[in-house]
Order: structure tokens, then C-alpha cells, then sequence
């Protein structure tokens, strides 16, 4: 190459091979971007460099923008391309502006400017554009040099398209293996509680035999346990799908924290009497302002799940108070989760595979909790030791909006 390139042929090729490694090696388009405009400036005048794409609407987004040159300090006011860019993915060719300089002026306002096509493997993506403000003029080798790094950028654009692709597809695919996974657990839960109510149905319906009262009752309370599960599960699945979507509203209102875990706990040992729950708390708690029925939601399923995963185990729950936040524990003695479940307990669906399969469960009471927990600007937290127990802690604002 000569004039502007100032190198001579062997440079040159050797220049051709660094930026193909660039685009070869690096974690991801900015950083090879950022090498390669880095690298051609050390051999190649031009003071700006940008990127345009080309969206759905026809429209240039800017991909790549860089200043390094006499455009550098006044980056707001200076060309950077963009009609050229246009006329590139209108008419699929280069463009080559340079303009007639006949007296020493502004150089800011005498941009030299050489755009090439940017061409992917199936369409136009956009274009490259390189602007020298001032001159030189752009020659016949620079043009050369452009398409070539053009062609590079062009490869970087395809892959992170393909990056994308696959993104959206791998995420498409966790989506619907969430959709399989819940229809196979609802349909599996479903089936366990009417099963129940269909078969205690049926024997105390039979004709051919007659049943003393005691065992009557016991096939009845049977029956209203499994359809109070039955409604729950149904509950749960409403309720997820609704804060997923955002359509569950919250109703704030000053709530007395102590009063509100006193019901719990008297729901709690009517519902399970063999569970112990302890509620601890100072003097003096003022009212937070919360959605009292979705609050008490969180700390009943929280002790649904203790049931579930640490039966027969005691339940305490500990209220804090600072002057802008209440925390709450809610603390079991049972059998404790592995650490390497703990990053998702708060996910949909998610279940302990290491728990008994007989254990009725969606996997969606703890994603209810945490959902209700974010709606009330709070927090929610889970610390398991095995064979210790395991503690949940909510921290929430007193006062919504702080």
C-alpha cells in the first residue's frame, strides 16, 4: 500500500492476519471491535469510526461508534455518517464522499467520508462507515483495506446474530421443558388429591355394605383434607401465573405485624396441631404499611413448607424492628436442604429431588413468596445446615416507597 497507509506489502499481510485472529479470538464483539479499530489506527488514518446496522424498519441503529482522531473532542457536533449509511443499504454499494477543498477552513467540516456494505452470509446487516476530517483524500488501497475489515466486522455481526438465535432458542427450549415439567407436576398433583376424593366417594356410596360412624368421619375428614390440598394447589397456580404477569394487585394498608403473625399462628396449630410454632417479638412493633392477606400467604406457605420438608418439627418465627425496615424469621429444626440447592428454591417449579416423591408439592409456594415479598419492596432469603434446620428472612420497609 502506499500514501496513507505507510507500510509497505510483508506489513501489511501481517496486518491482514492480526485482525482476522482478533475476530477469531475474542469473547465478544466489543472487545474485537475495540482491537481492531485499536490495531488499523496504529497503520490507517481516519478519525471516526462507526458501525451502522440495519433494523426491521428500515431504520440505522449505530452497532460501533469510536472518536479517535480530530473529532474526538468534539464528538456531538461532527459528521458521523449517517446519510452515507443510508445511501449504502439503499443502493447495496459503496459510497465515497470526499469533498472539494479549495481554501484551508474548519477541517470538522470537511469530512472525507468512505462507507463499504457490510454483507452477511444471507443479507445486507448494514454498513461501515470511515471518516478523516480534513483529508486525505481516501485512495483506491484504502478502499481495499475498508472492504477487508468490512468483511471481518461482517463475520463478528453474524456470529453474535447467531449467538442471539441460539440464545432466544436455548431459551425457548427452557420455557417449554418448564411447560412440560408443569403439566407433568400439576397433572401428577391433580391426580393425587382426586384420587383420594374419588375413592373415599365411592366406598362410602357402595350399597353393599354399611360403615359405623367413626369410619365414616375418618373417610370424610380424608376427603376435606384432600380437597382443601386440591384448593390449594389450584390456588397456587392462579396466583403464580398472576404475579408472573403482574395482574396481582396489592392492597396496602397499615398492618399491625404481631397481630398478623398471632393469626398465622393460630391457623398454623388448629390446621397442625402437632406442629409447635413460636412467634417472638419485642414490645412496641409499629404498624407497616403492607397487603395483609398476600403477607399472611407468605408466612402460611412458608409453614406449609416447613411441614412438607421437616415434619413434626418445631417453627419459629422472630420479628426485628429498625426504624425503617421489619425482618422476619421464619426458622425450622429439620433435615435442611444441600447447598447446592439452595440458589433455586425460590424458582417456579422448582422441587428437592432429593425429597420423598410422595411429598404433595407444586413447586410454586416459594415462588409465590418471594413474588410477594419483591411486590412489597422487600426481600427474601433462605441459610440451610444439614440436619440443623433451615431459616428463611424477609426484610421489608415499613413504609412503601422508601
Amino acid at each position: 500500500m502506499k500514501g496513507n497507509a505507510a507500510c509497505n506489502d510483508s506489513v501489511t499481510i501481517k496486518h491482514l492476519h492480526a485482525i482476522s485472529q482478533i475476530v477469531n479470538k475474542a469473547a465478544n464483539w466489543k472487545s474485537a471491535l475495540d482491537e481492531i479499530t485499536k490495531l488499523v489506527r496504529t497503520f490507517f488514518i481516519f478519525d471516526n469510526l462507526v458501525v451502522y446496522l440495519s433494523n426491521e424498519k428500515t431504520d440505522m441503529e449505530v452497532f460501533y461508534a469510536k472518536a479517535l482522531g480530530r473529532g474526538k473532542s468534539a464528538e456531538a457536533d461532527v459528521s458521523w455518517g449517517e446519510s452515507i449509511a443510508n445511501r449504502i443499504v439503499q443502493n447495496h454499494q459503496l459510497v465515497l464522499d470526499q469533498p472539494d477543498i479549495t481554501e484551508k477552513g474548519n477541517r470538522l467540516k470537511q469530512p472525507h467520508i468512505l462507507g463499504i456494505p457490510l454483507l452477511g452470509k444471507q443479507d445486507l446487516l448494514g454498513a461501515l462507515v470511515l471518516i478523516r476530517f480534513g483529508g486525505p483524500a481516501f485512495e483506491t488501497n484504502d478502499i481495499l483495506l475498508t472492504e477487508f475489515i468490512a468483511a471481518q466486522i461482517s463475520s463478528i455481526i453474524d456470529r453474535e446474530k447467531l449467538l442471539q438465535k441460539n440464545e432466544i432458542l436455548e431459551a425457548q427450549q427452557e420455557q417449554n421443558q418448564l411447560k412440560d415439567d408443569f403439566i407433568s407436576t400439576i397433572t401428577h398433583e391433580l391426580r393425587n388429591p382426586l384420587g383420594f376424593i374419588k375413592g373415599y366417594t365411592t366406598t362410602l356410596l357402595r350399597s353393599d355394605t354399611t360403615w359405623d360412624q367413626a369410619t365414616q368421619e375418618e373417610f370424610l375428614q380424608i376427603i376435606d383434607q384432600e380437597t382443601d390440598h386440591l384448593q390449594e394447589l389450584i390456588d397456587n397456580v392462579l396466583d403464580s401465573a398472576r404475579l408472573k404477569s403482574g395482574q396481582l394487585k396489592m392492597k396496602f394498608n397499615q398492618v399491625r405485624l404481631e397481630a398478623l403473625l398471632k393469626d398465622v399462628q393460630l391457623r398454623s396449630q388448629m390446621n397442625h396441631p402437632e406442629i409447635k410454632v413460636t412467634l417472638i417479638y419485642c414490645d412496641g412493633l409499629v404498624p407497616i404499611l403492607a397487603d395483609s392477606r398476600r403477607l399472611s400467604q407468605v408466612f402460611e406457605n412458608l409453614i406449609n413448607n416447613a411441614k412438607k420438608y421437616a415434619p413434626l418439627s418445631d417453627i419459629e418465627i422472630r420479628v426485628q424492628q429498625t426504624q425503617q425496615y421489619s425482618e422476619i424469621e421464619v426458622k425450622d429444626f429439620g433435615p435442611g436442604i444441600p447447598d447446592k440447592y439452595l440458589p433455586f428454591v425460590f424458582d417456579r417449579f422448582f422441587r428437592n429431588p432429593e425429597q420423598s416423591p410422595n411429598i404433595h408439592g407444586s413447586g410454586l409456594g416459594l415462588y409465590i413468596c418471594k413474588k410477594i415479598v419483591q411486590a412489597h419492596n422487600g426481600q427474601i432469603t433462605v441459610k440451610s445446615e444439614i440436619n440443623k434446620g433451615t431459616k428463611f428472612q424477609i426484610t421489608i420497609p415499613n413504609y412503601q416507597g422508601l
